[in-house]
C-alpha cells in the first residue's frame, strides 16, 4: 500500500522529514519509488525538462495527465501529487475541480496549484470534493516569472509577512501540505514553525519539514537551468554523452553489434535456404 496523505502529515507531526522528488516518466519514477522517497511530483516542469519549453505556461491538462499515469504505473510506495497547470484552476472553481478530477483519475493522490490567499476559495472548494491539496506559495513559476522574473521572495517584512497570510489562509483552506520556492530560508523556518501542516522547501533552507527537488537535476541530467539550490549527486549527461560517443564509434567501425549481440539459424536451416536461393 502506497503512502497517504494522512502518512506524510504525519510525518511532520513525528518530526520526519520529507523526501519529495519531482518525475515526470514510468523509468525514473519506478527508481525514485524504490529508493523510498516519500512524494513523487509530477510537475508541470515536465513541460521544459520533457518537452523542451521555455517555461511552464504552455504545459496543458492532457500533457499532464499523460505524465501522471506514466508515474503513477510506477509508483508501489509513494505518495503521488500532480501539478494543475496554467490556467487550468484559475478562470473558475468548477474548471479548478473538473481539472482535479482529471488528474484523480490519471493516478494521482493530490494536486497541486500555485497561489496565496487569493486561491484560498478555490482550494476550499477542491478539497471539499475530496480531493486532496498541496499549495505552492513563493516563487510561482506559472506566473511570478511573468512579473518579477527569477528572485528570492520573502527578503523584505512586507513581503515575508505577505508569505506568511498564505500559508495561514492556505491552511485554513484545508491543504494538507504547502511546497514553498525560492523564500528566505528565514521566513521558511517561521511559516515551517507555524502551520500544522508539512512544508516542503524548493530552495527554501533546511528548517522546512521536507525538500523537493527534479530528478534531472538531481542526477545532473538537465543542463539547461542550474539552480542553486539544486544539489547535484551525479553528473550523468556527461556520462551519457559519453557513452552514446562510444556506442556511435562501435556502429561505424562494426564492434556493434558483436556475435553476443546476434541472433543465428540452425545451421541445417541455413544450409537449405542456401540451396534454395542459389548461394
Amino acid at each position: 500500500m502506497h503512502k497517504t496523505v494522512q502518512d506524510v502529515i504525519k510525518m511532520k507531526k513525528e518530526r520526519k522529514k520529507i523526501s519529495a522528488i519531482t518525475s515526470y516518466d514510468y523509468t525514473l519514477a519506478s527508481l525514485c519509488d524504490k529508493a523510498g522517497i516519500d512524494i513523487l511530483l509530477v510537475g508541470d516542469s515536465a513541460g521544459m525538462v520533457m518537452l523542451g519549453y521555455e517555461n511552464t505556461i504552455p504545459v496543458t491538462m492532457e500533457q499532464m495527465c499523460m505524465f501522471t499515469e506514466a508515474v503513477s504505473r510506477a509508483r508501489k510506495n509513494s505518495l503521488l501529487v500532480s501539478d494543475l497547470p496554467f490556467m487550468s484552476y484559475q478562470a473558475s472553481i468548477e474548471d479548478a475541480i473538473n481539472n482535479s478530477g482529471k488528474l484523480i483519475k490519471a493516478g494521482a493522490d493530490a494536486v497541486k496549484l500555485e497561489g496565496g490567499s487569493i486561491m484560498a476559495e478555490t482550494i476550499s472548494a477542491i478539497v471539499d470534493v475530496g480531493i486532496p491539496v498541496m499549495g505552492h506559495i513563493g516563487l510561482q513559476p506559472q506566473t511570478t516569472m511573468l512579473s518579477e522574473g527569477y528572485k528570492v521572495q520573502g527578503k523584505t517584512k512586507d513581503s515575508a509577512m505577505k508569505l506568511i497570510g498564505d500559508a495561514k489562509d492556505l491552511e485554513e483552506a484545508g491543504v494538507f501540505s504547502i511546497a514553498i520556492e525560492m523564500v528566505s530560508h528565514e521566513v521558511a523556518q517561521i511559516i515551517s514553525e507555524t502551520v500544522s501542516m508539512p512544508v516542503i522547501g524548493i530552495g527554501s533552507g533546511a528548517k522546512c519539514d521536507g525538500q523537493v527537488l527534479v530528478v534531472q537535476d538531481l542526477l545532473g541530467m538537465y543542463d539547461k537551468i542550474k539552480p542553486k539550490f539544486a544539489k547535484r549527486y551525479m553528473n550523468l549527461s556527461e556520462d551519457i554523452v559519453k557513452s552514446l560517443e562510444n556506442y556511435r564509434n562501435d556502429v561505424e567501425s562494426s564492434k556493434f553489434p558483436a556475435e553476443e549481440n546476434s541472433f543465428s539459424m540452425n545451421v541445417e536451416e541455413l544450409e537449405k535456404l542456401r540451396k534454395e536461393i542459389g548461394s
